[in-house]
């Protein structure tokens, strides 16, 4: 049984989801019936149920992914970087960019994009999201009244849209290697480590009564950090998730061997504890030995394929991360596509064209989809600190109807459902999605889409004025 709160299905006692097929922790099984408990946790899972009397709840279920890494109000300027000017257009044109849209951003604008972004997440089978949360100030530098003003927003527009948050609010103190100041658009991201850490407190008291909203922090970047601070940083996050952008971009690693006479996954792995609660995003250009030694750490490679792809990366080396028994997950970064399976596709097809083979990330006699997909759910989970990315007892009933009559599924079984959401499909593969138990998709379409729309549509009169 369901209520309606603020637009957003709300489970109000014990309930039942029933499914044709799903895909559990040992493979596919047939008419299974899922228990929910009254906190959003799965409290039962039974294949080979009694089929209701009243229908079922959809044909082909699988766990929600994570999406490990975000920058929520990318989303608004997705595709604004699309001009090239006189010289090379690279990572580095596009952040210019980036900042003088930051010039117009307020905390309103900010809800709204985050909002429909979440939205979009949720429709496209994401049901959980890591937010590398970095823009902490007002336009000019100064600091907000209350210090978490913009991560207050992150907050409030996941819980409006039902999506599991991992709050990362991001470490910046300096705007390059060799402590280069903070200038320009950065300026809204700077903390010192006192106010960081009353900005993490704070965030801290925000998330604490609601179990579906972690919190974890990141220092931005080798870059944005003196190696002083990450020790402080990494010191007071007595729990919870780590997440730093890492080794991006071939200019980064020439700055850092300058700076620090070492490459940058080089330098963290000696110098810090690096395990499971470590996230490295993008970790795109390491060295063979870098590249064994982070796989063996325990920690998650956060990759970003579509966004990699947009910005010139490079490509990460997958093969050999996964040959040393690495673990990776997802993430959407600058939110120029919300597509779970072009994230995927992407990366297997990076892979593909760098070594003129197939199946580069799969083992023998393996489902292409169902690898990635597997990979990409255990190490997204890990990464946000969310018991998910899994139809098991225990873990947050987050759920993915697929579409069996789509034209990309229409006919097949099994794994090949996910060979063909992945490798033919997109978010329209997609039918229904459940959040800790909530219905928050129906029919392809979030129950509060209109209004999230209307808000996003009227944040982006202002920011594109």
């Amino acid at each position: 049984m369901y209520i309606h709160k603020n637009g957003v299905g709300v489970r109000v006692n014990m309930d039942s989801l029933f499914f044709d097929h799903a895909l559990l922790p040992e493979g596919w099984a047939r008419d299974v019936r899922i228990d929910l408990g009254a906190d959003g946790l799965i409290a039962t899972v039974a294949p080979g149920a009694k089929r209701p009397a009243s229908g079922t709840s959809g044909r082909i279920a699988v766990p929600g992914m994570a999406n490990l890494h975000s920058h929520a109000f990318q989303r608004a300027m997705a595709g604004l970087g699309e001009w090239r000017g006189d010289g090379d257009d690279s990572f580095w044109t596009w952040r210019e960019t980036m900042y003088r849209f930051l010039a117009r951003l307020r905390p309103e604008d900010l809800n709204a994009v985050a909002a429909q972004l979440y939205c979009e997440m949720l429709e496209a089978g994401f049901t959980a999201v890591g937010e590398f949360h970095y823009v902490h100030r007002q336009t000019d530098g100064a600091a907000y009244d209350d210090p978490a003003q913009l991560s207050l927003e992150i907050i409030e527009a996941a819980r409006a849209t039902g999506i599991g948050l991992t709050l990362l609010p991001v470490f910046y103190a300096q705007g390059g290697f060799n402590a280069a100041p903070v200038i320009g658009g950065q300026l809204r991201f700077a903390n010192d480590p006192d106010s960081f850490a009353d900005l993490v407190e704070r965030c801290g008291h925000a998330t604490k009564a609601d179990p579906r909203t972690r919190l974890g922090v990141a220092p931005h970047s080798l870059r944005a950090v003196t190696a002083e601070n990450l020790t402080q940083v990494v010191q007071a996050a007595s729990s919870g998730p780590i997440h730093i952008h890492m080794a991006e971009q071939t200019r980064e690693v020439e700055d850092c061997l300058a700076a620090l006479d070492a490459r940058p996954v080089e330098w963290l792995l000696a110098n810090h504890d690096v395990d499971q609660r470590w996230c490295l995003i993008h970790a795109t250009h390491m060295q063979p030995v870098e590249t064994g030694a982070l796989a063996r750490s325990g920690a998650v490679a956060g990759l970003c394929p579509i966004t990699e792809a947009n910005l010139g990366d490079g490509i990460f080396d997958g093969v050999r991360y996964a040959e040393n028994g690495g673990r990776w997950g997802i993430g959407s970064d600058s939110h120029i596509r919300i597509d779970v399976a072009e994230e995927l596709r992407s990366l297997e097809y990076s892979q593909r064209l760098r070594d003129r083979a197939r199946g580069r990330l799969v083992g023998a006699s393996q489902a292409n989809g169902r690898a990635l997909f597997d990979t990409a759910l255990a190490g997204g989970a890990r990464a946000i600190d969310q018991p998910m990315g899994a139809i098991a007892p225990g873990a947050w009933c987050d759920l993915v109807s697929l579409d069996a009559d789509h034209p990309a599924l229409i006919g097949k079984k099994d794994d090949d459902w996910l060979n063909g959401w992945i490798f033919s499909g997109d978010p329209s593969c997609v039918r229904d999605v459940w959040a800790a138990g909530r219905h928050v998709v129906v029919d392809g379409v979030h129950l509060e889409r209109a209004a999230i729309r209307a808000k996003f549509a009227k944040a982006m009169e202002h920011l594109l004025a």
